[in-house]
């Protein structure tokens, strides 16, 4: 029987060309991180199940994929749930086990602590564009800084980043888990229903806001508080400018919101705005949610137009650490959506600028001495900084050619042995 010659379901082999694309993009990422003083760390592909499955990872904790336990750990006839039969799990992104990674290493690392990260994750989710069940993320994260410094510094290094990618034109949203929990409770809702209400919240841009209350009062919240909560949203419509936004919002709802909340998101916008310097405009979105249930301030994520999405996002988790540490630590991180950035480079055609490459073709009859002349041309090209190609002529040239340039090769020489032409 033959085996199966396709990738499992939901995963890809990676061809040269976004094999190319994705080492500089990660050189890129690595290299403006770097200069915003964050360091490169790696955690395990692997975390203790009980870790994952501590209430932390909102819907993609029933995303996770589980690993069996091994040798006589494994009792099947006893077991009553898979928690019975696994004890490990494929980490689904690298916040948790960046969480973990400081506690333990807590007595050995800087305070604060800026960590870079750049690994695969998996999520047993549904294949679709842009959206994979292995895919590789890309974390900035400050650990360790309680002011909104880490917020201004996180935001001003991802969209420098995504400059020097190639983007332009993009959105950074903006919003405060406290202000949506105000909110909620300025109308009445009860508190033990937030998370449900603000579920249904983060679907409103696809079903609007008539779509919004119909699915609230389905799910038995009192239709005053729901009309009183979308008549809060309806006010801020078109108060993207966070300054405005909380101006508004502060005179809706009044001492139901902290004034240092208002205070700091609008400090975080007067510093992104003075100084940026990548195209983009940050955003107040007072619908952003973020599904991630261990976030407890700022929450942002990137709109990238060529996409129609979100490319990224991240925002503040001040206990998650302590979860493992036994006290609380400040921590603020922001992932790119790395996949989806590869996505939309290969969809526009994009070529890696500045390096120049270069494709020998050699005679099949061609001499060992010209042979040695050739590799030592190549070789002093390569110490310029060019790619250098070797390959022997085939029988279907012009076919040949036409493959080397679609990879990329912008100089084609041909070597016989009395000549060489370009």
């Amino acid at each position: 029987m033959a085996l199966k010659k396709k990738p499992v379901n939901g995963m890809k082999d990676i061809l040269p060309r976004e094999m190319e694309i994705r080492d500089y993009v990660t050189g890129i990422i690595k290299d403006t991180y770097r200069s915003f003083g964050f360091t490169p760390i790696e955690t395990p592909c692997m975390e203790d199940i009980k870790n994952l499955t501590s209430n932390q990872g909102g819907e993609n904790e029933k995303l996770i994929f589980k690993v069996l336990k091994r040798g006589e750990k494994l009792n099947l006839t006893d077991a009553k749930s898979d928690l019975d039969v696994s004890d490990l799990g494929m980490r689904y992104d690298l916040t948790l086990p960046l969480s973990r990674f400081y506690a333990n290493n807590e007595n050995e690392l800087p305070s604060p602590f800026k960590a870079l990260q750049i690994g695969n994750v998996w999520r047993a989710d549904r294949p679709q564009r842009g959206r994979y069940r292995q895919f590789t993320q890309c974390d900035i994260d400050i650990l360790g800084e309680p002011t909104n410094l880490a917020e201004i510094e996180l935001i001003l290094a991802t969209t420098t980043c995504l400059d020097r990618i190639g983007f332009h034109g993009f959105e950074i949203r903006i919003n405060e888990r406290r202000i949506l929990r105000a909110m909620a409770d300025y109308c009445g809702f009860s508190e033990d229903r937030f998370d449900s209400l603000f579920i249904t919240l983060d679907k409103m841009d696809k079903i609007g806001q008539d779509g919004v209350r119909e699915e609230l009062i389905e799910e038995g919240f009192p239709e005053e508080s729901v009309d009183k909560y979308l008549s809060i949203f309806k006010e801020l419509e078109g108060k993207t400018d966070v300054a405005s936004g909380m101006k508004t919002l502060t005179s809706l709802i009044g001492s139901a919101l902290d004034p240092s909340v208002a205070a700091s998101m609008t400090e975080i916008s007067e510093a992104v705005n003075e100084c940026k310097s990548a195209d983009f405009e940050l955003v107040f979105d007072p619908t952003l949610v973020r599904g991630m249930g261990y976030y407890t301030g700022t929450i942002f994520e990137i709109a990238i137009p060529e996409f129609g999405g979100s490319c990224g996002g991240g925002g503040r988790y001040d206990h998650m650490v302590g979860r493992f540490a036994g006290h609380d630590v400040a921590a603020c991180g922001f992932s790119i959506g790395f996949e989806r950035i590869i996505m939309l480079l290969l969809e526009q055609g994009f070529e890696i600028p500045g390096r120049e490459k270069t494709a020998f073709l050699l005679d099949k009859k061609l001499s060992g001495d010209k042979l040695t002349e050739v590799m030592k041309q190549a070789a002093a090209l390569r110490e310029d900084g060019q790619t250098v190609l070797i390959e022997r002529m085939k029988k279907n040239k012009k076919f040949q050619k036409e493959g080397l340039i679609s990879s990329g090769y912008t100089q084609i020489k041909e070597f016989y042995n009395d000549t060489a032409k370009d």
